[in-house]
């Protein structure tokens, strides 16, 4: 299970990928990571294949 403290999101993605944070769209472009401080708290993450290894969640193509 992961902590609710900082998680990096990196896209291993061709195209931009869309999630929620705090109740908002967000981006992230393709290739990309980002850090979030407090975790997944305030994360929701459409389907698609990830990978997740402690603190790090890859996010790679749409699920089939």
């Amino acid at each position: 299970m992961i902590k609710a403290e900082k998680i990096t999101i990196r896209s291993d993605r061709n195209t931009d990928y869309k999630f929620t944070y705090k109740g908002e769209e967000q981006i992230l472009k393709a290739g990309k990571i980002i850090s979030i401080a407090n975790g997944l708290n305030d994360v929701i993450l459409p389907t698609c294949t990830m990978k997740i290894m402690n603190n790090l969640i890859v996010i790679k193509e749409d699920a089939k």
